[in-house]
């Protein structure tokens, strides 16, 4: 299996707030409303600037039911990326996710979602998703294993400071990151350990799943 790649180390948010702003600006002059309709439409308090919910992300579940990414908006969520063909790195991924979700109680957990998207939407059907959903008996409650067009799949990989590459063998060098999502869409933590729980992010963790969702 290719290697992961490194975390980048340049500050990549000032990039992902244009890339936020273009893509709500875009949204918005296609969605063929008039202004005060789309300002009456915006119920909910207005979104932080570097909220990843600002991104208008279809996508469909390990069930086939299709959601978008602000769905997920009030509750703080664990986010990754993988593909389910990967052996090594994506494997480890989840048993990071599955050890940190174990480290905290049943009240911390009912606040918590964990949602991986897909690198790969060419060979990531519905079908595949749920195939790897089983073998690792993921909770449906609270785990989400999601696909969208490849397109998506490089914004929200930007959005997330995540790097990935495909190969001439179908396989993806890929940055690993699990990424701590407050319930307003704003990257709180993340971490690259494999394979067991990053205590400090556990407590990042602990303390967002409790933190009002405003």
């Amino acid at each position: 299996m290719p290697s992961p790649l490194p975390a980048p180390r340049h500050n990549a948010w000032p990039r992902r707030r244009a890339l936020l702003a273009a893509g709500a600006g875009l949204w918005l002059a296609g969605s063929g409303l008039p202004a005060w309709a789309a300002a009456d439409a915006s119920t909910p308090p207005t979104l932080p600037s570097d909220s990843i919910y600002q991104l208008k992300l279809p996508l469909v579940d390990q069930e086939g039911r299709s959601f978008a990414l602000d769905d997920r908006r009030g509750h703080p969520m664990l986010v990754s990326m993988f593909y389910t063909s990967c052996q090594f790195v994506c494997p480890m991924l989840i048993d990071a996710l599955q050890a940190t979700e174990a480290k905290l109680s049943p009240e911390e957990r009912a606040h918590l979602s964990a949602m991986m998207v897909s690198f790969d939407p060419a060979h990531d059907s519905v079908a595949a998703l749920k195939k790897t959903a089983d073998q690792r008996q993921l909770d449906p409650q609270h785990w989400t294993l999601a696909r969208t067009e490849a397109r998506h799949v490089r914004k929200l990989a930007a959005l997330l400071g995540i790097q990935y590459r495909a190969l001439g063998n179908g396989d993806f060098n890929h940055t690993t990151a699990l990424i701590l999502v407050d319930a307003q869409g704003r990257i709180a933590g993340r971490t690259a350990q494999l394979g067991s729980a990053d205590p400090a992010f556990v407590k990042l963790v602990k303390a967002a799943a409790v933190a009002p969702a405003n």
